[in-house]
């Protein structure tokens, strides 16, 4: 899951600064791909029309292709931060959803770029197998912190290394352990969440005028909560998935 917009309430001003540029040059990439093809976009028509050096382009992402990808590269760690400092009374399934329900709380304003972003990456299969093998790497990592939150019954030990500062609140990065230490069910809910998210924001960005996003993101995590039984037929006029009733 990428965010072209940031979060982070304790963010200063140097790294608000950080964000808003890495943002814009995400932006520019997206939309001059849009309009001449992401093979035919260069670093420096990127950087600038974010009014940036070439140079500057480099200090947020490694690559050409990352820009069109990454929007965000510190979005999963931001999210796995939020697992771990979860209040203990909630499920794992509603500690995954609040965390990233933070990290989305902005996108109603980015209709736009998120419709413009899924074309271009539709249209250059090179930049879709970038981004399966970003997300498969995240999947991963929240794995891994759905494993410690639940301790050594899910394959992992929160004793050890630096997930044990995060108890305490320090919210540094849990001590990675092997992909065959992780029990199904870590795996499994960082995999169902993730796709989850990206579904809420595909049926999002692909209507026009758009829904509200809060509320498909609600009903989304509401049927995975149910057990994914099927919607009972509607009775009434109300639209589903979050659309507005209001004139």
């Amino acid at each position: 899951m990428q965010s072209v917009t940031t979060k982070g309430p304790r963010a200063g001003l140097r790294e608000r600064k950080k964000q808003a540029t890495r943002a814009a040059l995400a932006e520019a990439a997206v939309r001059l791909a849009a309009e001449h093809g992401a093979e035919n976009v260069t670093v420096e028509a990127i950087s600038n029309a974010a009014g940036v050096s070439p140079r500057t382009f480099f200090n947020y992402f490694d690559s050409h292709d990352d820009a069109f990808v990454m929007a965000d590269p510190d979005i999963g760690k931001r999210i796995r931060r939020a697992i771990r400092d979860a209040p203990a009374e909630l499920s794992p399934l509603e500690a995954v959803r609040e965390a990233m329900a933070g990290e989305l709380a902005d996108l109603e304003r980015q209709h736009e770029f998120w419709s413009l972003r899924a074309k271009v990456l539709q249209k250059s299969p090179h930049l879709l197998a970038r981004g399966l093998g970003l997300h498969m790497a995240e999947e991963r990592d929240m794995a891994r912190t759905i494993a410690c939150r639940l301790g050594p019954s899910a394959g992992t030990d929160i004793t050890a290394g630096t997930e044990a500062g995060t108890r305490t609140g320090t919210g540094a990065e849990a001590k990675p352990c092997d992909d065959a230490d992780i029990e199904l069910y870590p795996r499994l809910l960082a995999a169902v969440a993730g796709t989850a998210v990206r579904v809420a924001i595909e049926h999002w960005y692909a209507h026009s005028p758009p829904m509200a996003f809060p509320g498909i993101f609600r009903d989304v995590f509401t049927h995975l909560s149910a057990g994914l039984p099927q919607p009972a037929p509607q009775t009434d006029d109300r639209p589903s998935d979050g659309r507005s009733t209001e004139s």
